[in-house]
C-alpha cells in the first residue's frame, strides 16, 4: 500500500484535475436520477394490495384518485368545474352526482348513499380519478394543476395531494441540510482541531465525496427522497472520522520522516487505508443489513448508504491526500495551540471510578430495555407533515364536511350475481365505522340494464373482468380500528370471491404495519450478528465481540427509550434503521478504545490498569470528535426539518451518536476492568501470549535447576 501511497503523492496533480472532471458527469447523475416520494411504493409486489394496484391501472386505466370537497358552490358551478377538471392532463375521470342524475333532481330524492357520498349541507364531493399511479410526476403534477384551478373554497385530499406536498417540502428543504450539517460539522472541528483550514479541507473532500455518491445514484433508477435526504447529512457524519485519522497519521509521520512530507503522506495513506478499510467494515455492515428488509425503502438507504461509506474511504485515500499536500504550507501558517486542554485526568478519574459507571449501568438497563420495547410508532404518512399544508388542510375538510376519513376500495372480479353483491355490501355496510358503501347499484340502481348505465360511470366503476365499490371509513389510516375494520371487510368479501381485493391507501398502509413489523426484528439480528463476526475476526476473541456489541445496544436502548418516556412518537422508519445505523456507525468508537487495549495487554504487557488507562488517554480526543460530529450533523437537521419522517431520524441520530460517545467512555472501561480475566481466556492472540509466557518460565526454571 505505500507503494500506491507514494504513486498518489507523485501524481496528487493529475488526481485533483480529474477529480474536478469527474464532478461533471457526477453533477449530471445527480440532477438525472428520480426520486420518488411515495414509501409505499416500495412494499413487496407480491402483497395483494399492490396487485390490486397493478390491476387498477390495467383494467380502469387510473392508478390514484383524490378527493375534491367544494365548499359554498351551487350545482351549476360545481358542474361546471368537474369539466375543468376532466380537462387537466392526466386526470382521466371525474366522478359527480350529475354522472349519475339530473342536477334538476331534488337531493332529497337521491338514494342514501350516493347523497351521503356526494353531499353534504354546502358542501359536495367529487373524486377525481388519474391515468398514472400515487406517485409519478404526471399525477404529481396534475393535482399541482387542480390546485392552481380550483379556487380558495375547494380542496385536493388523498395520497396523492400528500405525496405532493412531501416533493414540495423535500425540495424546499434538502439543500439547506447541507447547509446546516456542514455549517455546525464545521464549528466542532474548529474547536476540536489544531488548523482552520484543515476542516475547510475535510468539508471540500467529503462534498465531493457526496456528489459522486448521489450521481452514481443514476444506476439504480430511482432513489427515496428519504434517502436523499439522509445520504448527504449521514455520509458527512460518518466518514468524518477517516479524514481526522490521516491528517493524525500525516502528522505523526512528518516527524519521522522531517523534509520529506511526500514520503510521510505515502506511510499516512497506507496506515489510513488499513485502519480506514476495517473500520468502515462495521458501518458498511450496518447499512447492508437494511438491504434484507422486504420493503424495499431498506435495501435503497442500504445500497446509497453503502455505497457512499466506500466511495468516502476512497476519497480519503486519493483526493484529501492530494488536497492536504497542495494546502500544505497553509495549515501549517493557520495551525494553533488546541483549544480543548488535555483529558489525561479525566481518563484517570473514569477508570479509578468504574464502579460508578457500573452502577449507572446497572440502574439504567431495565428501564431502557423496557422503554426501547414500548414506544409508540404510527404509519400514516399525514402525520409527518406540518398542519399548514394543502392536504393538511384538504384531509381536515374532508373529516370536518363529511366525517370521513379515508376510502377503500373493493376490487370485485366479474361473475358474481347481482344478489350476491347487494348481500355482500350489506354487511359491509354493518362493519363499524363504515359510513357508505358506492358501486354501480347503489348509483344506478340495481335493476336498471347494463345496455342503460351511462357509459362514463360504466368505464369508471366496470369493466369486462372486474367492478369496484367504494367503501368510506370514519377511521383515520394506520389506526388499529382502521386496520381492524379492513380485516373484517377483506373477511366478508373473501366469503362472496376469494379473489376479490380489499385496496387502496388504508389496506397499504396496514401491509405497511405488519410487513415493517417483521423487517423491524429481522435487520437488528442481521446486523447484530454480521458485527459480532467482523469483531470476531478483528480480535479473534469471543468474548471482545460480545462485550462492545452489547455496550452499543445499551446505548441504543437508551436512545429509543426516550420516545417512550417523554410520550413521542415516532415514524416506522425511524423505529427501523435507527437501531441498525447507530450500532454500524458507533460500535467504531468502541473497537478504537479495545484495539488500543488489546495492544497494550498483548503486545506491550501492560497491566489491566495502566492498559485501560493508556487506551482511554489515547482514544478519548478521537471518540468525542468523531461523535460530536455526527451530533453537528444530523441535530441541525432534526431542528430545522417539517418532515417528522426526516427529522424524528435525525433527532435519533443525534442523540444516537451523543449517547454512544458518553457509554463508550464512560461505561466501556468498566467493561473492560470488569472483563478482563475473561477477554485473556478468550482472545486468541492473549492465549498464545499467555501459553508463550509460561512455557518461557517454565524454560527459565529447568535451566535454573539444571544449573543448580
Amino acid at each position: 500500500m505505500i507503494r500506491i501511497g507514494k504513486w498518489i503523492t507523485k501524481h496528487k496533480n493529475i488526481i485533483l484535475i480529474l477529480t474536478v472532471l469527474l464532478l461533471i458527469p457526477a453533477a449530471f447523475g445527480y440532477v438525472s436520477t428520480r426520486v420518488n416520494y411515495d414509501v409505499l411504493s416500495y412494499l413487496p409486489e407480491s402483497l395483494e394490495t399492490v396487485k390490486g394496484q397493478d390491476i387498477m391501472v390495467d383494467e380502469f386505466g387510473m392508478g390514484a384518485f383524490s378527493m375534491i370537497i367544494v365548499e359554498d358552490m351551487d350545482m351549476k358551478d360545481a358542474v361546471k368545474l368537474e369539466n375543468k377538471l376532466e380537462k387537466i392532463d392526466h386526470v382521466k375521470d371525474v366522478l359527480f352526482y350529475d354522472d349519475a342524475l339530473d342536477i334538476s333532481v331534488p337531493t332529497e330524492m337521491i338514494p342514501e348513499d350516493l347523497r351521503k357520498a356526494f353531499f353534504n349541507g354546502d358542501a359536495k364531493m367529487m373524486i377525481a380519478f388519474f391515468d398514472s399511479t400515487t406517485s409519478t410526476d404526471e399525477t404529481m403534477g396534475a393535482i399541482e394543476k387542480i390546485r392552481s384551478t380550483v379556487s380558495s373554497n375547494v380542496y385536493a385530499s388523498g395520497m396523492s395531494g400528500v405525496v405532493t406536498d412531501i416533493k414540495n417540502l423535500a425540495l424546499e428543504e434538502m439543500p439547506v441540510y447541507v447547509v446546516v450539517a456542514s455549517v455546525l460539522s464545521l464549528i466542532v472541528l474548529l474547536i476540536t482541531m489544531e488548523s482552520v483550514v484543515s476542516p475547510l479541507i475535510f468539508l471540500a473532500t467529503i462534498g465531493i465525496s457526496i456528489v459522486f455518491n448521489l450521481g452514481s445514484n443514476l444506476f439504480l433508477g430511482e432513489i427515496s427522497y428519504i434517502t436523499q435526504a439522509l445520504a448527504a447529512v449521514l455520509q458527512l457524519a460518518v466518514t468524518m472520522d477517516y479524514s481526522i485519522f490521516l491528517l493524525e497519521s500525516y502528522e505523526a509521520n512528518k516527524l519521522r520522516y522531517p523534509g520529506d512530507n511526500k514520503r510521510a503522506m505515502a506511510h499516512a495513506i497506507a496506515n489510513t487505508f488499513k485502519s480506514v478499510s476495517s473500520s468502515s467494515v462495521t458501518t458498511i455492515a450496518g447499512f447492508i443489513a437494511l438491504c434484507f428488509m422486504t420493503f424495499k425503502l431498506g435495501t435503497n438507504i442500504g445500497v446509497v448508504m453503502s455505497k457512499g461509506v466506500v466511495i468516502g474511504v476512497v476519497a480519503c485515500v486519493t483526493i484529501l491526500p492530494a488536497m492536504i499536500l497542495t494546502f500544505d504550507k497553509v495549515i501549517e501558517k493557520t495551525s494553533h495551540k488546541a483549544l480543548i486542554p488535555s483529558l489525561d485526568n479525566v481518563s484517570h478519574f473514569i477508570v479509578k471510578h468504574h464502579w460508578a459507571a457500573l452502577i449507572v449501568f446497572a440502574i439504567l438497563i431495565a428501564p431502557a430495555a423496557y422503554g426501547n420495547s414500548n414506544y409508540e410508532i404510527y404509519y400514516n404518512l399525514d402525520t409527518s407533515l406540518p398542519k399548514d399544508i394543502p392536504s393538511a388542510k384538504a384531509n381536515e375538510q374532508l373529516k370536518e364536511n363529511f366525517d370521513m376519513s379515508s376510502i377503500h376500495m373493493i376490487l370485485l372480479q366479474d361473475g358474481l350475481t347481482a344478489k350476491e353483491k347487494n348481500e355482500m355490501l350489506s354487511k359491509v355496510k354493518k362493519v363499524d365505522g363504515v359510513k357508505w358503501v358506492l358501486g354501480l347499484d347503489s348509483i344506478v340502481g340495481p335493476n336498471l340494464p347494463d345496455s342503460l348505465i351511462p357509459d362514463k360511470i360504466k368505464t369508471m366503476l366496470k369493466t369486462g373482468n372486474y367492478e369496484l365499490q367504494f367503501v368510506c371509513s370514519d377511521y383515520a389510516s394506520a389506526t388499529d380500528e382502521s386496520n381492524a375494520q379492513i380485516h373484517s371487510i377483506d373477511k366478508i368479501v373473501k366469503s362472496y370471491q376469494k379473489k376479490g381485493m380489499v385496496i387502496g391507501e388504508a389496506p397499504l398502509m396496514k401491509d405497511l404495519s405488519d410487513v415493517t413489523n417483521v423487517d423491524l426484528e429481522n435487520v437488528n439480528i442481521i446486523s447484530i450478528a454480521a458485527i459480532f463476526i467482523i469483531i470476531l475476526i478483528t480480535f479473534k476473541s469471543i468474548s471482545i465481540p460480545i462485550i462492545l456489541v452489547s455496550v452499543i445496544e445499551f446505548a441504543i436502548a437508551c436512545n429509543m427509550a426516550v420516545p417512550y418516556y417523554t410520550h413521542t412518537s415516532l415514524p416506522f422508519v425511524a423505529s427501523i434503521v435507527i437501531g441498525t445505523i447507530q450500532l454500524g456507525a458507533t460500535v467504531d468508537y468502541a473497537i478504537l478504545m479495545t484495539n488500543r487495549y488489546h495492544k497494550e495487554r498483548t503486545i506491550r504487557k501492560r497491566s489491566k490498569k495502566d492498559a485501560i488507562i493508556v487506551a482511554h488517554q489515547t482514544s478519548i480526543k478521537s471518540i468525542l470528535t468523531s461523535g460530536l460530529c455526527f451530533f453537528a450533523a444530523t441535530f441541525g437537521v432534526s431542528i430545522y426539518s417539517r418532515i417528522d419522517m426526516i427529522g424524528a431520524i435525525c433527532t435519533l441520530l443525534a442523540r444516537g451518536a451523543v449517547i454512544s460517545m458518553v457509554v463508550v467512555i464512560c461505561i466501556l472501561p468498566a467493561m473492560l476492568w470488569i472483563f478482563d480475566g475473561v477477554i485473556i481466556r478468550s482472545s486468541w492472540d492473549m492465549i498464545k501470549e499467555k501459553v508463550h509466557q509460561r512455557d518461557k518460565e517454565h524454560g527459565n526454571v529447568a535451566i535454573e535447576e539444571q544449573n543448580a
